[in-house]
């Protein structure tokens, strides 16, 4: 099974009521076997112009894992919340399953 890998830049746009979100998610990611890698550690640009603001990296064993928890009705108010007071892209990248 290859791993799969929820990435996203995040730049919060109204932090009071994002603070629900930060505070909430970390315990949902766990109960659908998620696995934080990266949480908006200090970047360090070596080459080219990344303007990612806030990067997020979530491992999951699966593509079907990682669906499962963004489709969740757990996870669907804090999507509000998150969608409501940020700029957000997001995409799922499967990992690399060769020898």
């Amino acid at each position: 099974m290859t791993k799969c890998y929820l990435v996203a830049d995040v730049t919060v746009t109204n932090p009071g009521p994002y603070v629900e979100y930060q505070e909430k998610v970390p315990a949902l990611v766990a109960k659908y076997g998620g696995k934080y890698l990266v949480r908006a550690g200090q970047m360090h640009t070596m080459e080219g112009d990344l303007s990612v603001k806030r990067m997020v990296i979530v491992e999951f064993e699966s593509l079907d894992a990682a669906r499962t928890f963004y489709e969740s009705a757990d996870y669907a108010p804090l999507l509000k919340v998150r969608k409501e007071n940020t700029r957000s892209h997001l995409v799922f990248v499967e990992g690399y399953a060769g020898a």
